[in-house]
């Protein structure tokens, strides 16, 4: 149980967030040598699904800065 546990978190926490920095890169690269096409609009959608979705931390008073 503690194992399966672990190795969720460490997805969770170090492997998505690490793809989706590959993804954003890999498109960055690909847009600088051929412009910008379909499969790099979908490496960038696909990063920025990833990184949301992480949830945004809640404030303790929602005061808003």
């Amino acid at each position: 149980m503690i194992p399966n546990l672990i190795r969720r978190f460490v997805i969770a926490a170090v492997a998505v967030p690490l793809a989706a920095a590959g993804a954003r890169k890999l498109s960055q690269t690909l847009e600088k040598k051929h412009g910008p096409t379909r499969t790099t609009r979908g490496l960038r959608q696909g990063a920025d699904f990833l990184q949301g979705l992480r949830r945004p931390k809640k404030r303790r008073f929602s005061f808003s800065r």
